[in-house]
């Protein structure tokens, strides 16, 4: 499985010999494995990034440019630090960004100060990356944000709850087969037999991961991330997708990220609260953020408090610590 996709990952997103790639990445993290194995693949070298250095806008960017870099993997958390840091790039450097869903303004923000910006998807269970998209600032203007398509030996399927395929355009659960598939869950044979699913959808039986991540294909042939299962809840009766809200959230001015929680600090009194993390405060209008939501969400959809923050809790891994 690593061996594919790393042969997969030299063609695109692409390294070369002469590149110098940054390891920011803690080793306890999946993605650690494109950083420190793929560079070494190609003959490319390696800087490995201290911890303290990686979590301080300011030192990285420092950093990067010190030392030359041309390639950078990281998660949007850890992107938008260094855009707060006045990090320029250059025509020649290229990123990888990935780990959690990323936001429209931030994507068209890096691709100022990239050469290539490439947005990668996958499960731990599915060996790192399993689908990949070459950012077009166009496309995310007129369509959002993809996860591309699969890479080399990769399939992925959007079925419903009978695990049977929908149409184009219709959600469902994002299942991916192939050669990256894992051989499961060690000593957790029930959790394993739940998750790792044969499938006849594609004309044959095949071994299918359920991501538990709602997608669907979009018409011009790219998936489209629409957040987590397990991040549905039920207020008042409707059913709500919280990355549906939090996308809407992203989409006004002066937001970087939100996280969306239902929280029941009440018995009973079940409500949604949206946490924002500012890019800019001058840029932000809380009245503007609110005729938005309005204009884009239902009414059963509508945060009953808006929390501005100075930063979302994270992860070691960069990745929003939610339960924080």
């Amino acid at each position: 499985a690593v061996a594919n996709f790393l042969e997969s990952m030299r063609k695109a997103p692409g390294i070369g010999a002469d590149d110098r790639l940054a390891a920011v990445t803690t080793l306890s993290f999946d993605i650690a494995v494109a950083e420190l194995i793929l560079p070494l693949s190609v003959g490319a070298e390696t800087t490995i990034v201290p911890r303290d250095v990686a979590m301080d806008g300011t030192r990285l960017r420092r950093l990067l440019e010190e030392e030359s870099i041309t390639v950078l993997q990281a998660t949007p958390g850890m992107w938008r630090l260094l855009i707060d840091a006045q990090w320029r790039g250059g025509a020649r450097f290229r990123g990888w960004i990935g780990g959690e869903s990323v936001p429209p303004g931030l994507a068209i923000d890096l691709l100022g100060r990239c050469g290539q910006l490439w947005n990668v998807y996958g499960p731990t269970e599915t060996t790192v990356w399993s689908t990949l998209w070459q950012m077009d600032r166009q496309a995310i203007e007129a369509n959002g944000v993809s996860i591309g398509r699969p890479m080399d030996n990769t399939t992925v399927w959007i079925l419903d709850r009978h695990m049977q395929p929908c149409p184009v355009g219709v959600p469902g659960e994002i299942c991916i087969g192939g050669a990256g598939v894992t051989l499961g869950y060690l000593d957790r044979p029930e959790l394993t037999a739940d998750r790792f699913v044969v499938s006849d959808a594609g004309g044959e039986p095949a071994l299918l991961y359920r991501t538990g991540d709602r997608g669907r294909w979009r018409n011009d042939g790219l998936l489209e991330h629409l957040g987590r299962f397990d991040f549905q809840v039920k207020v008042r009766g409707y059913r709500i997708e919280l990355g549906e809200i939090e996308a809407r959230c992203n989409e006004a001015a002066g937001v970087a990220r939100s996280v969306v929680l239902a929280r029941e600090d009440q018995p009973g009194d079940v409500r949604l609260v949206a946490y924002l993390a500012l890019s800019s405060a001058q840029a932000f209008d809380a009245q503007a953020l609110d005729q938005h939501l309005r204009a884009t969400l239902p009414q059963y959809m509508l945060p009953q408090h808006v929390v501005t923050l100075d930063a979302l809790p994270q992860l070691p891994n960069g990745k929003i610590d939610r339960k924080a």
